[in-house]
């Protein structure tokens, strides 16, 4: 995908910063909620067709559609009306014409009454009204929902006295084309990490044309027209899919790889006996079998392990019990040993809290700061907390608290009145899974005295059923951030977005996240954030286990080709090096290194950015 489309920005191949693309400039409103985009000349469609700020407009308003069903539109519902049209929902109009409004929180509501009050509370809540921009009402189009939606929320009755329901249309999504040159958007707040996230495909310019002739049959070889620095040449599903330099790419000079192969196949054994023959240059998304990593390490010219902005944890229901009790849930957590973990997995490094680290640096800063405040503030200290990770008399003790003594029995501990029959493991089917789950199911047992069963699911009835709560005590799960910003991690929790698959909710949290999106001060928002990560850590509805790294390995003479923490690669910085004493070696260093053609050009396109402001 990254090869064959372009968005306004693309991603830095070392770090996944975002650097111009199709877009050569961007301006920011003083108050974060508008970004305005001005399109470099030039830049066409495979086809030859220019593209212009109308074929963004499109492509991106197309990725909210209720039809299309995407899964990535989430990820862009700080665009204005974006969620409501996505969702299906209406606006509410007057008679005269007007739109409703949302009414204040209760919340704001209270703001007057507040400002006397010195609380964390009443301060935070305070600044989150002096910038919430007041939005339009948005409600159910299903008449049976509105309508119970409506009784839930009696202050919008007398609101809605008269009105008639108009549905959200694309137009109404804050995205907009001023001119052939110049693409606008307005967001619902500030989202300080807006422009990264711009480089996700989800933002990737599309031909309309295209689309709209050959329906879903677009994206056929024969049919697919592209923006990006490659063309599709063959696509030969669960083998081979073979691209072709774009001699029409704007940026087509710096394209060096004339032709690239990728073999997306789902076995890592096959893929690396691929590469021990020669027969490819790089497996990059491929964790290798454990049994060839030890031999991996030794060809310190070729492998790289480098943590992923990737992570893999257990969810916990914490509607039903016993794990409606947060010391049930925290005795489990504790009895968990993560370095056993990552030594027996050999591909993974532990996670303590849910934001992984060595992605984030300033956020790492500003997260020991946070908790050593607030745990000193508490009576507890950071020390006391980090030791939280793997404690297991600690974690007997508070299930003895909780009404579940643990007893000595022989070598080892029995808890006979834990309702093991309300509680199970559930995974979605595969060998590495199985796996973790058999070895923390051990852990338990060794260190607890319980045996949790142990389920396994199909992953995408496992992903609905996890989803809808449908399942008791623990659950797997994993998330790749969508953006290089801890944000991507953390609003999984946010209420709105009911994305935990826990049934954990606090709307303290919400306030912290709302109040880091309105911040400007990275700073200041990443404490914000650090505050919220660790009110959500202190509920404990996740076991965070391990970060994923990128365990992948790559021929010498391939440069360009960075283990950056998303595996998400520009394609148009990868080339063949042919003088052997310019080839990377002992690569761990690689991400310390600057190759200089790939920064030459970085340069060159970042240069266009310099001397805009707002």
């Amino acid at each position: 995908m990254i090869a064959l489309y372009d968005g306004l920005v693309e991603y830095h191949p070392k770090t996944m910063e975002p650097i111009p693309a199709i877009a050569e400039r961007w301006q920011v409103s003083e108050d974060g909620t508008e970004y305005t985009f001005f399109l470099r000349e030039g830049a066409r469609f495979s086809n030859g067709r220019m593209i212009t700020a109308k074929d963004f407009e499109y492509s991106i308003r197309r990725g909210f559609s209720p039809e299309l069903a995407s899964k990535n539109a989430k990820l862009a519902y700080y665009i204005k009306n974006s969620e409501a049209y996505n969702s299906g929902k209406v606006f509410a109009q007057r008679l005269d014409g007007s739109f409703i409004l949302e009414p204040r929180t209760s919340e704001e509501r209270s703001v007057e009454r507040a400002k006397t009050s010195f609380s964390d509370n009443a301060l935070l809540t305070e600044r989150l009204a002096e910038l919430r921009k007041p939005q339009r009402l948005t409600l159910p189009s299903n008449e049976n929902k509105r309508a119970e939606f409506i009784e839930k929320n009696p202050e919008l009755q007398p609101l809605l006295i008269g009105a008639k329901f108009i549905p959200v249309a694309a137009e109404d999504i804050g995205v907009e084309a001023v001119d052939d040159r110049i693409l606008r958007f307005k967001l619902n707040q500030p989202a300080p990490f807006f422009l990264g996230l711009l480089a996700h495909q989800f933002f990737r310019v599309v031909d309309k044309e295209t689309v709209e002739k050959f329906g879903k049959d677009w994206t056929r070889v024969e049919n697919i027209v592209t923006s990006g620095a490659f063309l599709l040449k063959e696509h030969h599903p669960y083998d081979r899919i073979i691209v072709e330099k774009n001699p029409g790419y704007w940026d087509e000079e710096m394209v060096r790889l004339k032709r690239i192969e990728f073999y997306p196949l789902e076995e890592a054994t096959t893929m690396m006996n691929l590469y021990k023959s020669g027969s490819v240059d790089a497996v990059y998304n491929h964790v290798p079998p454990a049994a060839w990593v030890a031999n991996l390490r030794k060809f310190e010219d070729e492998y790289l392990d480098f943590p992923e902005v990737a992570i893999e944890y257990y969810t916990i229901n914490v509607t039903k019990p016993p794990m409606d009790k947060l010391k049930v849930r925290q005795a489990f957590a504790l009895a968990i040993d993560r370095e056993t973990l990552s030594k027996f997995r050999q591909t993974t490094q532990p996670l303590i809290d849910f934001t992984p680290e060595g992605i984030f640096p300033e956020y790492e800063k500003a997260r020991q700061r946070v908790y050593r405040e607030k745990l000193a503030a508490a009576g507890s200290s950071l020390e006391e907390w980090k030791s939280r990770v793997f404690d297991p008399e600690k974690a007997r003790r508070l299930l003895e608290e909780s009404g579940f003594p643990v007893l000595r029995s022989g070598n080892g501990f029995s808890c006979p009145t834990f309702p093991v029959d309300q509680v199970d493991l559930t995974y979605n089917t595969s060998e590495s899974n199985k796996a973790t789950a058999e070895f923390i199911q051990a852990q338990w047992k060794q260190n607890l005295g319980i045996t949790i069963p142990l389920k396994n699911m199909e992953f995408r009835t496992w992903l609905s059923e996890r989803s809808k709560l449908n399942y008791n005590g623990f659950g797997r799960a994993g998330w790749v951030g969508d953006y290089m910003d801890p944000n991507t991690f953390l609003n999984l929790f946010y209420t709105s977005r009911n994305d935990s698959s826990t049934g954990w909710y606090d709307a303290r949290f919400d306030q912290l996240i709302d109040a880091s999106n309105r911040e400007l001060n990275e700073s200041k928002r990443f404490e914000l954030m650090a505050e919220a990560e660790l009110l959500m850590m202190q509920g404990q509805p996740v076991i965070p286990l391990q970060t994923q790294a990128t365990n992948w390995v790559k021929k010498p003479y391939v440069k360009g080709l960075y283990p950056n923490p998303g595996t998400l690669h520009s394609w148009k910085f990868v080339y063949i090096e042919t003088d052997p004493t310019k080839w990377d070696r002992e690569v761990r260093n690689i991400m310390n290194s600057q190759d200089e053609w790939v920064y030459r050009n970085i340069d060159r396109l970042n240069a266009t950015t310099k001397s805009t402001s707002d």
